[in-house]
């Protein structure tokens, strides 16, 4: 097939004999998604897992900061593998032809083409078609805010944000790229150089991502072309290979009307194909109150008297991520988690009919925020990160998982290769880390197949609930390590969750349910973690109903009243 260098190559009428995959049976807060680094999860070989658990992962040093050799392929291989695991949605990072240096995908010089080291155009549309056999979504990373280190300033030199300053784009390195080739414009870039502080505005909006270079992001003319190619080019990935959803990048870098008018026409774009449930989540990296500037009908804006914009589906939920783990670890009180679901609560109102699920996670490829570099498992038990991830799986929001950590991977170091290891094996041709067996892989998939089944835990109201040690007086939750519980409630329904943070010490404590005016729930029986059922009691005036747990240290248990 020819390649497409222009954006005035592409046509975008549907695919003749294409089916697009509607997907109208499933909402997109039911989801349980997968993310991977096309790289790191699998290459195209056959292999079989270690005989033991491997909790670190293939590669290190210098072997992570290059290209490992995962593949599109790879994946399509072992979709079996995340199916099972009770994933019913794949996140993957980017794949559109990156600079040849550039592992990750976040460094494109090419959106209308597959990276080759990752497959064909081919290969991602098996992948797609496998995927939505099994009744998954695949969503795809896009970058919006810049593009690779296609071009350089005078001297190659490296440029810094300074006064808001322009300098000039000195050369190209490459005669035939960027592609489209629309992009070979220095007029589509801002040329401020790269951002020291990521935290001030303008700079951190306008200036260069350290050498991946921005597109205009003011309210130009060459600004609004910018956004009008890349919203070409995206939906030429839709109509190609039938994709569900796009992560966009780097959000808070880029300003509401430019992120609304994104989503608003490939939402648009996506409907004419029939594809109605199109999802558009962001990384925002901020606080609960930004998160209104870019979700759901807050965000409506008038351009130029044309259409009204609304803006992403949902956001990544980083208050979440910063409290969460230590939270399990029993390193922090759980009166900061308490206080993140009251922000949640406070700040959703007018996001929409779903302004409450953000898309949660307790790992992910940068774990922004972190000095040192290391996954969730690192320092973790076995119980812990079921935990973890057992807690996304239940409470409020989409849960999200990273590749390798329902392995248990517990990567650490200076810098983003660190956490990003293989899941095959780097110095032979025949094993990986795909244990179907392992502890962790078995207990996520086992909660995961009880939340497919349960509209409470999809569909529920989340209640922090209050503990007590006589039956008496209850509080909620203070100390480090301690009961942590809440309940889904939908109507009458309740499954109450409960961990025990404590590492040494088992706990017995008596958690609040919900009050049952009409029908009496006498008994709650156990769903996970544990077997057979509790009693439910009530104080002396009928006021509090509440159950007696007894939970070994770093214990993770599931009980209902249906």
């Amino acid at each position: 097939m020819k390649p497409i260098w222009s954006i005035e190559d592409i046509d975008l009428a549907p695919k003749p004999g294409k089916k697009y995959w509607k997907n109208c049976h499933r909402e997109w807060r039911e989801e349980f998604i997968y993310f991977l680094l096309i790289d790191r999860f699998h290459d195209s070989l056959t292999r079989k897992p270690e005989s033991t658990n491997n909790r670190i992962g293939f590669g290190e040093g210098e072997q992570l900061k290059q290209f490992c050799g995962g593949s599109i392929k790879g994946i399509t291989n072992n979709l079996e593998y995340i199916s099972s695991l009770g994933c019913t949605a794949l996140w993957l990072s980017p794949l559109f032809e990156n600079n040849p240096e550039s592992y990750h995908g976040y460094a494109i010089q090419n959106y209308l083409q597959i990276d080759k080291r990752f497959g064909t155009k081919e290969d991602l549309e098996e992948l797609v078609e496998a995927a939505h056999k099994r009744d998954m979504r695949v969503f795809l990373d896009v970058v919006l805010h810049h593009s690779g280190d296609n071009w350089y300033y005078p001297n190659d030199d490296p440029y810094y944000y300074y006064n808001g300053a322009t300098f000039p784009l000195a050369g190209w390195r490459s005669e035939d790229h960027p592609i489209p080739i629309e992009l070979r414009d220095p007029e589509l870039y801002g040329r401020k150089g790269q951002i020291r502080n990521y935290d001030a505005y303008p700079e951190t909006r306008e200036g260069d991502f350290q050498t991946l270079k921005a597109f205009r992001m003011d309210n130009s003319r060459e600004a609004r072309y910018v956004q009008d190619l890349l919203i070409g080019s995206h939906c030429y990935w839709i109509k190609e290979v039938d994709i569900d959803g796009f992560r966009l990048d780097a959000v808070k870098h880029m300003g509401e009307e430019a992120i609304s008018r994104f989503c608003s026409h490939i939402r648009e774009y996506s409907y004419s194909l029939g594809k109605k449930n199109f999802f558009l989540f962001g990384e925002l990296v901020g606080s609960e109150e930004i998160y209104n500037r870019y979700i759901g009908p807050k965000t409506t804006v008038s351009v130029d008297d044309q259409n009204i914009y609304y803006g992403l589906n949902s956001v990544l939920d980083f208050p979440l991520y910063h409290v969460l783990a230590d939270v399990i670890k029993g390193k922090a009180s759980p009166e900061r988690l308490i206080e993140r679901y009251q922000s949640l609560h406070d700040n959703a109102l007018g996001r929409g009919e779903f302004g409450e699920f953000l898309v949660t996670f307790i790992d992910n490829h940068d774990q922004v925020g972190q000095s040192f570099k290391h996954r969730f498992g690192k320092d973790a038990t076995e119980e812990q990160v079921i935990a973890g991830v057992g807690f996304l799986l239940c409470a409020l929001g989409t849960p999200c998982i990273y590749y390798g950590t329902e392995q248990g991977f517990a990567g650490s170091g200076e810098n983003d290769s660190c956490i990003r290891e293989a899941m095959f094996c780097l110095q032979d041709k025949v094993t990986n880390s795909l244990n179907t067996s392992s502890k962790i892989y078995k207990c996520i998939s086992e909660i995961a197949e009880i939340r497919k089944h349960s509209s409470i835990l999809k569909f529920g109201h989340m209640h922090m609930r209050k503990i007590s040690t006589d039956g008496k007086y209850f509080h909620l939750p203070e100390c480090e390590k301690c009961l942590i519980a809440f309940s889904r409630v939908l109507f009458d329904q309740e499954i109450v969750v409960a961990f025990n943070s404590s590492p040494t010490e088992e706990r017995e404590e008596y958690v609040t349910v919900k009050q049952q005016p009409i029908v009496k729930k006498h008994f709650y029986k156990f769903l996970f973690g544990d077997v057979g059922e509790v009693r439910v009691f009530e104080n002396i005036d009928g006021s509090r109903h509440f159950v007696k747990l007894k939970l070994r240290p770093m214990q993770f248990v599931m009980l209902s009243n249906v």
